[in-house]
């Protein structure tokens, strides 16, 4: 098949579905699949690339069992544990990142859920921070129910992050404590509080190609509208230590079906980008439009930020944030 007038095709209107002949992009030519994922994003997301950076709030004694995380209190990793943090202390990453031009900012924290007083702590934070910053906000705290999530709306969180990791096939080789219908009914939730959707998953976890494939297929089907593509980083003392790296040229497949299969998402970079030239430029030229950036807790991220922007710019994109605008 012609990638390019596949291309066309879903700019014209068409959306891939999970009955459709997914082979092709298996298949295709790199390049062609690429350029044709790089026109579908410049014609639905135009030159615009959404930073994002996340503060790890709380870290360690996880119970849940994913065997890709050091924070899961069932692998064996020198993972960092620690509380919730001080609010002084998110606020401060959340003004660097604002002073830096990120689009938006996230606590991200350890666990099946944040509850009690934990939870009350996060919603002081965020309010303080939707009052004193212009910055957008996001959280990622597991499975929350609808009075949660609609608190966090109210304290002006308006992006979840909760990623469905893989596809329903593999997700059991992946996780045991809780299912892959657990997290559908999260993000659910999430688009019924009128929340933008982060979801996305990890790559390089064992599974197949046709795995990447269904995992896209279902974040199409549930609307998601952020999509995060993680490459795995094995770390050791997790049962996932010695899975083989991923090369450029499977991350890069990836990202790009992933436009085709999701053509309005931002496509976003997540871990792994050390894996790709320069940090992943030739992604954004293949269907990628957003990232995380920083590096969560050390003011090192600046530097970091800096660089991203500078490649951005570099390529001919926009990466300043509204409220710099």
């Amino acid at each position: 098949m012609d990638m390019m007038l596949l291309a066309q095709e879903i700019i014209d209107g068409r959306r891939i579905k999970r009955e459709d002949d997914l082979s092709v992009f298996l298949t295709c030519d790199l390049k062609e699949l690429c350029d044709g994922a790089d026109r579908i994003r410049e014609y639905y997301i135009g030159d615009t690339v959404d930073l994002c950076s996340i503060i790890n709030g709380q870290s360690g004694r996880c119970p849940e069992d994913c065997k890709y995380c050091a924070q899961s209190a069932h692998n064996h990793t020198n993972c960092e544990i620690y509380d919730f943090l001080p609010e002084e202390k998110i606020l401060e990453m959340c003004k660097m990142n604002e002073k830096e031009g990120v689009h938006r900012f996230s606590i991200v924290t350890a666990g099946r859920a944040l509850t009690g007083k934990e939870f009350d702590k996060a919603i002081h934070a965020y309010e303080t921070m939707h009052r004193e910053c212009k910055i957008d906000l996001c959280a990622s705290m597991g499975f929350l129910n609808e009075e949660q999530l609609h608190r966090l709306h109210e304290a002006g969180v308006t992006s979840y992050h909760h990623n469905i990791e893989t596809s329903r096939r593999n997700f059991p080789n992946i996780c045991t404590t809780h299912t892959y219908d657990q997290k559908i009914e999260t993000l659910k939730k999430v688009k019924a509080e009128g929340m933008c959707a982060c979801s996305g998953g990890i790559i390089g976890m064992g599974e197949t190609w046709e795995d990447r494939l269904d995992m896209a297929i279902s974040l199409a089907e549930l609307g998601i509208d952020s999509i995060p593509i993680n490459a795995l980083m094995p770390i050791k003392g997790t049962p996932l230590e010695d899975q083989p790296q991923l090369t450029e040229e499977e991350i890069l497949r990836t990202i790009a079906f992933f436009r085709y299969i999701n053509p309005e998402a931002n496509i976003r970079l997540a871990a792994g980008r050390a894996l790709l030239t320069n940090d992943g430029e030739v992604a954004f030229q293949s269907g990628a439009s957003a990232t995380i950036t920083g590096n969560m807790l050390t003011t090192a991220a600046c530097a970091t930020i800096r660089s991203d922007k500078e490649m951005l710019k570099a390529l001919g994109r926009d990466a300043v944030p509204d409220y710099q605008k």
